[in-house]
């Protein structure tokens, strides 16, 4: 561990944004592995249990607990980096899990659930004008306040049911995320499972919207790795959205009229 932290260090800081999140995602793994050891048993609602726990081989980087997301501050309610899922989405995620670590990839997971008060937190954000930390990286073409009408903050959350998962891929082979053309809580059409293809026949068509940047569109084999995670998620229990790629709520919720606000701890 010692030579990893040298390497991504130089002069006495970091490298570069992408090393940092790299050091992020290695430490808060390490952490939430360390704190389910010790306690996760006694920190679980009834219903729900640690991913850490339940699917050991998934990467966990919860972006709510860090700063790098798009407020740009801990997220109200996540106390530790450690997610929880009830107990029947934990189920079906270690089954997409299994399916996919013989094809050599893994799950890294952004969040799962979601306390209320973190909800909260969002749309206290989206009240404060002057508060545009992140927009540079999260929403560059958007005025914050079309984020509440346009739907990317909402004073709910399936998440706070407690059996939806934001997530991508990782490569096991290459040792980075897969591809997939964009970022986790990219607000924009670019985040939109459709961006590109059509996810029904998971059929690519490059056709994108009249004057959009060539940085902003997809190629095939990013829409394939796309269409790849959507698949397997979707065989096994779970339904997506229209705008997140990321997204997905096990169809079978069994909480599906209750918003919890445990904290994740």
């Amino acid at each position: 561990m010692r030579d990893f932290y040298s390497s991504i260090s130089a002069h006495g800081r970091f490298a570069s944004l992408k090393q940092w999140l790299c050091l992020f995602a290695v430490s808060a793994a390490l952490l939430a592995a360390s704190a389910c050891r010790t306690d996760c048993a006694d920190s679980t609602p009834p219903g729900f249990v640690h991913v850490a726990e339940a699917i050991p081989d998934a990467i966990l980087e919860v972006r709510y607990y860090s700063t790098y997301n798009f407020i740009g501050d801990r997220i109200r309610g996540y106390e530790r980096p450690t997610p929880m899922f009830t107990i029947e989405a934990a189920e079906a995620l270690k089954a997409v899990s299994d399916e996919l670590i013989p094809q050599g990839y893994r799950l890294k997971i952004y969040d799962t659930y979601r306390p209320q008060r973190a909800v909260d937190h969002f749309v206290e954000w989206s009240h404060k004008a002057d508060d545009t930390r992140m927009k540079r990286y999260f929403y560059p073409d958007l005025d914050k306040t079309v984020l509440f009408p346009q739907g990317y903050i909402a004073e709910k959350s399936g998440h706070s049911r407690g059996s939806t998962v934001d997530l991508t891929l990782f490569d096991m082979r290459t040792e980075k995320e897969v591809d997939m053309g964009g970022t986790f809580d990219w607000f924009g059409p670019e985040s939109h499972p459709d961006w590109g293809g059509n996810p029904e026949t998971r059929t690519f068509t490059g056709d994108f919207p009249a004057g959009t940047p060539a940085g902003r569109k997809i190629n095939e084999a990013q829409f394939r790795n796309r269409m790849l995670l959507r698949s397997v998620m979707l065989k096994h229990g779970f339904k997506p959205v229209d705008t997140e790629w990321w997204h997905f709520t096990l169809e079978a919720e069994p909480y599906p009229d209750t918003y919890f606000d445990y904290p994740v701890r």
